[in-house]
């Protein structure tokens, strides 16, 4: 059983894991991170030596999806075993203490760990009521959050209820969701929104944290550029059918039998931002759209009011079909949307007033 002190090259040799496996997922890391692969050394002799942070994983207003997805990191191997390396202190769902104990072990982690811990919160925080609609062990979510962020080193916000509010948070909004952001100020905080998130894109948070002693650079939602910096629409396999004009009209007409482009199905890819054509899921094996269904947005603020319906087109814009106009349908797409979410903040209006969300930029690596 690794120890808390133990670093991860004992880890590894306690585990079995080959030298040459364990490069392979360097590797890998540093694709995911969009590093050039010269940064795979830098990455094995840090992980070699890094010791194992505490990490408290809280779950809230969700359907676990997110969990599940930890649970799944199986490619590459060593993907475990890095997720091993953290200390996973408190997780209700997977950990075997219940009840008191499992509260004291989050009490003991918080306390010993200060400025040390890392937190995975996973679910939205329902604050109407005084919090009432989500307690565990006899705390409201909210109060138990800002008692854990206190002293925490950083916050991973994983799926898109932790980090915007996601589905409990869609108008009426009966619980007063919120996100991680609009509950907790002045503790870094990196948002992994999506539904659920990739697993692969929290393993390479926690590399880049262990590699470089910082967080990766984020964009204005909080978001890891190196996830979440394409669009969609870009790095997708279909995005040559949508320049040549060739779209499916129905579901499992010849068209989509053929693999065209899904946007007049109501496909939300030129609007939304993730690497998931890159990384993908399953193991790397397939994606929402390599399966023949349109993307909802997911990993974008108030997906679930301003995204549907999700079967319906984006907003009404020429399609030229000539890859040389397909900027200008972006800049028109990218219009209609701010209106979007103009109406999104009508709606929004009605809820608890939002806290704007804290932008985390970390400078870049410097090259070897």
């Amino acid at each position: 059983m690794p120890l808390k002190n133990d670093s991860l090259a004992e880890i590894l040799s306690q585990r079995g894991v080959s030298r040459r496996d364990f490069l392979k997922f360097c590797g890998a890391m540093a694709g995911v991170l969009a590093l050039p692969q010269r940064y795979t050394t830098r990455i094995a002799e840090a992980l070699q030596t890094a010791q194992r942070p505490p990490l408290v994983w809280l779950e809230y207003q969700d359907c676990a999806g997110n969990t599940e997805s930890f649970l799944r990191a199986s490619k590459p191997t060593a993907a475990e075993i890095v997720l091993d390396v953290l200390s996973v202190d408190y997780h209700e769902t997977i950990m075997s203490a219940a009840g008191h104990q499992a509260e004291d072990a989050l009490d003991e982690t918080i306390a010993a760990h200060k400025g040390e811990y890392l937190v995975v919160v996973e679910g939205s925080i329902p604050t109407k009521d005084g919090g009432i609609y989500c307690t565990v062990g006899g705390y409201a979510a909210v109060d138990r959050l800002k008692q854990v962020a206190g002293g925490a080193a950083a916050i991973i916000a994983v799926g898109t209820c932790a980090t915007y509010g996601g589905l409990p948070a869609a108008a009426p909004n009966p619980t007063g969701a919120a996100s991680v952001s609009d509950i907790v100020k002045g503790v870094p905080i990196i948002n992994l929104p999506g539904c659920p998130m990739n697993v692969q894109n929290l393993t390479a948070v926690i590399v880049h944290y262990l590699t470089f002693g910082a967080w990766p650079a984020t964009d204005q939602f909080g978001r890891p550029l190196f996830a979440y910096g394409s669009r969609i629409h870009d790095d997708c396999e279909r995005r040559a059918h949508f320049d040549a004009g060739q779209f499916v009209e129905d579901w499992g007409d010849e068209a989509h039998r053929k693999g065209w482009c899904l946007y007049k199905m109501g496909c939300k890819g030129p609007e939304a931002f993730h690497n998931c054509p890159i990384v993908r899921w399953n193991d790397g094996t397939s994606w929402p759209i390599g399966a023949g269904h349109g993307c909802v947005g997911c990993s974008e603020p108030y997906f679930w009011d301003s995204m549907s319906p999700f079967y319906e087109r984006l907003p009404n814009v020429q399609l030229l079909g000539v890859e040389a106009e397909v900027d200008k349908i972006g800049a028109g797409i990218v219009g209609a949307v701010a209106g979007t979410f103009a109406i999104h903040g009508v709606i929004s209006a009605a809820r608890a007033k939002a806290q704007p969300i804290e932008r985390h930029e970390v400078s870049a690596p410097e090259e070897e």
